[in-house]
């Protein structure tokens, strides 16, 4: 099957370079905006590549980015790619909270890529300087500023497909993060899949809105690199404008007439939650062609109150598109059909426990557990479930979910006993990426019709191809006596509660003895521990509603519950809290305590 976009992402921005009246726009805090045009991208990327060139970095060599612009972060980005340099991107630091756990973070990433320089900025380079005192191969701090100068010398560098584009580190939700190796042809092969074939781009009418961070996989490859291969105009918002303000993101929606957006699950919760119903006033998003949601476990409830809160400004709930992705496989892996909406299975919870998605009516109540479909894979792609044995499952049998293709990265960077237990050559001769995650196929049902957003669960129509649902993390799930939990079912429920920050929950299993001792050696039984931010003036109160709606929903008895201040679970860079982090602090007796007020 001939490729449908360039083989390269050089490529990609030189087809795009005469064009000066499409290209990105950038939104500041302050509401104004910077217009850069396909032609100008092209234009600054050469004369940044060419002083990178003029500095002595070479073909190969990393480049570190802590650049907290996105205008900026762009356009230095794409600089390292056209010097044939290998970008590394990283968050960016703006408070001394935490400083040094962020220092910490630099100097690993730094060291583990063999960063030959770090580009920052000013506001940024002082949170970044003290971490390269244990980064020895940086030879040099530059300050992006210094790429604003005329171009040094003429640039001349050819990348190819089978060259290494940029290093993607993991958020580190489950360990430190690891460089995913991404080359040009894995980007041309993803971009192709998830712009042309999962979202059907329309490069006539479509535009993309989105607030994501760029140093993460979604943002920077779904609404940078993605369009670049394919002519997408895109707007982008500063991540800190939405997270203050919701509304930011539908009204620029509205202005723009975006086409095109995407986010995790708890954005269109947060949605749902604060819009009120004077703030759609004037809104039109009649034009949402495309509502992505992924990157994180996804809830039907969620999807179904952001479409009750938004239709009256003309959303079309056909327009969601669930989807599985990761970084290891480029970005995306599963989506959705477009214009189809969003699909569910319900299956019975205690059947779940035991790997099996056995369907059920949605009336079984709290016997009943619903799940998004995440959609199919796309052409030249293969996803599959195995279990333990490695052996392939059937049609609702839950296992690890594996996936080939073009999109495969090549591993992680320099950690090859890593990449050996992840990327694995099966009977067919194929490499597989072995996700670590849960799930199982079956045929989904159809979104229902508006009408019926605020009753019916399904419309009975069944989906021709069979469907991805997941169900949690392998190393996540937690088994008491011989039944498997996920913990995302368990934190949803335990969020709903009032008093408890939405999306701020924890849970885990630990093996305790008799005694209640923490115990490693196979004698003590897995017990579930649920850590909760909650305000201290209600933390008193809040543990037994969690025992009670955990037991009344889950049907499972929590041996403890931790509530912890505000803001104080330990969190990725892109803010999901970190389960295996938030446990070994537990057994460590580190989780910190809130105060609570008592009577004298």
């Amino acid at each position: 099957m001939p490729s449908l976009v360039a083989p390269t992402l050089v490529e990609a921005c030189k087809v795009l370079a005469h064009k000066n009246d499409k290209g990105f726009v950038f939104v500041r805090a302050d509401g104004t905006e910077r217009f850069c045009s396909f032609q100008t991208i092209d234009q600054e990327a050469t004369r940044r590549g060419a002083h990178f060139a003029a500095r002595g970095v070479k073909r190969g060599d990393r480049v570190a980015l802590v650049i907290p612009d996105p205008d900026e972060f762009v356009l230095t980005f794409l600089g390292a790619i056209y010097a044939g340099a290998v970008p590394v991107p990283m968050y960016p630091q703006l408070t001394f909270k935490n400083v040094e756990s962020y220092h910490d973070t630099v100097a690993h990433i730094t060291n583990a890529s063999g960063a030959k320089v770090l580009v920052t900025t000013e506001s940024t380079k002082q949170y970044v300087e003290p971490a390269l005192a244990r980064a020895p191969k940086v030879k040099e701090l530059m300050l992006v500023s210094a790429l604003h100068e005329p171009a040094p010398g003429p640039l001349d560098v050819r990348v190819t497909p089978e060259d290494l584009a940029f290093l993607q580190f993991t958020s580190g939700s489950t360990s430190r993060p690891k460089g995913v190796i991404v080359t040009h042809g894995n980007l041309a092969a993803n971009s192709e899949a998830f712009m042309i074939h999962g979202l059907g781009k329309d490069s006539s009418v479509d535009k993309g809105v989105s607030w994501l961070p760029l140093f993460h996989d979604m943002g920077l490859i779904g609404f940078v690199i993605g369009p670049l291969f394919t002519d997408i105009p895109v707007v982008f918002l500063p991540t800190a404008s939405f997270v203050r303000n919701p509304r930011v993101w539908l009204d620029t929606i509205h202005k723009h007439r975006g086409t095109i957006t995407y986010a995790p699950n708890f954005a269109y919760a947060l949605v749902a939650k604060r819009l009120k119903d004077k703030d759609l006033t004037g809104l039109d998003l009649s034009c949402m062609r495309i509502t992505g949601c992924g990157a994180e476990p996804i809830a039907a409830k969620t999807l179904r109150d952001f479409s009750e809160k938004v239709v009256p400004a003309g959303f079309d709930p056909r327009s969601f598109l669930p989807s599985y992705g990761m970084a290891e496989a480029t970005l995306a892996i599963t989506f959705v059909k477009h214009g189809a909406g969003f699909h569910t299975d319900v299956v019975e919870k205690a059947e779940l426990t035991k790997a099996i998605a056995k369907p059920t009516s949605v009336d079984q109540g709290e016997d009943a557990q619903e799940l998004v479909g995440c959609g199919s894979s796309f052409p030249e792609h293969q996803v599959a479930i195995v279990d333990e044995h490695d052996k392939l499952l059937g049609e609702r049998q839950v296992g690890q979910i594996i996936t080939t293709g073009p999109s495969i990265c090549q591993g992680y960077f320099e950690e090859p006993e890593l990449t050996a237990a992840a990327f694995k050559k099966r009977d067919d001769g194929k490499i597989w990426l072995y996700s670590g995650d849960l799930g199982y196929l079956a045929n989904g049902e159809l979104m229902p019709p508006l009408a019926d957003i605020n009753g019916l669960r399904h419309s009975g129509g069944a989906v021709g191809t069979p469907q991805l649902y997941i169900c949690g993390r392998l190393k996540d799930i937690i088994i008491i006596r011989g039944r498997n939990f996920y913990p995302s079912d368990i934190e949803w429920v335990v969020s709903e509660l009032p008093g408890v920050r939405r999306g701020n929950v924890v849970a885990f299993g630990v093996t305790v003895d008799a005694v209640g001792n923490h115990v490693e050696d196979g004698t003590g039984e897995e017990q579930l521990i649920v850590c909760a931010e909650a305000t201290q003036s209600e933390a008193a109160t809040i543990s037994e509603q969690v025992r009670q709606a955990v037991a009344a929903q889950i049907g499972l008895s929590v041996y403890k519950v931790e509530i912890v201040p505000q803001g104080s679970l330990p969190r990725t860079s892109s803010g999901k809290p970190q389960r295996r982090k938030t446990k070994q602090m537990f057994v460590d007796g580190t989780l910190p305590k809130p105060r609570i007020k008592t009577e004298d």
